[in-house]
């Protein structure tokens, strides 16, 4: 059994910044090949240095089918395929439940979802693709792994559409393991807890008290770095993880364990 993604491709979204950043960077330091994706191109042209062999970048709106098609024709023109596609743009977005104008449940599910959705389709398009030019019937056509939150499982209020979102995503990436397997194609996710984001660190610098909330309700009474979800993440892409598909790993250092409903998590 190996982790290995030595000589893979992989296409990172949300990766200008926190965990998708962190993602990209470690998957390039296994042996992968990678395409940095993100809507903030002025972050991704300072946190990613292209290099022919191993990393580029590609920045633009990932909501719009146009620009999802042009990224997927970026990555082929620059590594010729894609092997594992990882789903690690989203937003956080606190929302009022009895607002009947707050659109935040609509946005959400169209940044979080919606992109996640349509950039697998493409994805799987390709894997099926360059798994029918080869005669190995048996090896893995692609990996997808989207990353989700707790917040799927867990009750609170203020963030309703953030947790709407990771659980149709969840749901999602179930739903695509089962339509995918025959194709040889792995679909899973990771659900993390409190990691320390670039949302979660704003988040941190308007309530300093916010710190001391996660860690007391989390077990390992930590916050987890964006690295080991990365870790994660290649266990995922890796033929370690061969006969996994439609699981949503949890890494929250135990939090739904204990985590009452009104204490917030994402």
């Amino acid at each position: 059994m190996t982790f290995s993604v030595e000589g893979k491709t992989a296409i990172v979204t949300g990766a200008a910044h926190g965990v998708g950043l962190a993602i990209g960077r470690h998957l390039v330091d296994a042996g992968a090949k990678v395409m940095f994706a993100d809507m903030d191109e002025e972050q991704l042209e300072a946190e990613v240095d292209p290099d022919p062999d191993h990393a580029a970048r590609f920045a633009g709106d990932l909501r719009e089918r146009l620009t999802l098609a042009n990224l997927m024709s970026a990555t082929l023109d620059t590594f010729d395929r894609v092997d594992i596609l990882v789903n690690a743009s989203r937003e956080v977005l606190a929302s009022d439940p009895l607002t009947p104008s707050d659109d935040a449940v609509e946005q959400l599910l169209q940044q979080n979802l919606m992109t996640s959705l349509r950039l697998s389709q493409l994805a799987a398009k390709r894997m099926i693709l360059q798994s029918e030019e080869t005669d190995d019937e048996d090896r893995p056509a692609g990996s997808i792994i989207n990353l989700s939150s707790i917040a799927a499982r867990r009750t609170h209020p203020q963030l309703m559409a953030f947790s709407v979102s990771a659980a149709a995503l969840d749901q999602l990436t179930r739903s695509l393991a089962v339509a995918l397997a025959p194709n040889r194609i792995r679909v899973n996710a990771v659900a993390f807890g409190s990691v320390m984001s670039s949302s979660l660190k704003h988040t941190l610098r308007e309530n300093t008290e916010y710190r001391g909330n996660i860690v007391d309700h989390t077990p390992l009474q930590r916050i987890a770095s964006p690295s080991e979800v990365a870790e994660t993440v290649q266990f995922l892409a890796s033929e370690g993880s061969g006969f996994m598909t439609g699981q949503i790993l949890t890494v929250d250092g135990g939090r739904t364990l204990v985590d009452p409903v009104d204490a917030p998590a994402h």
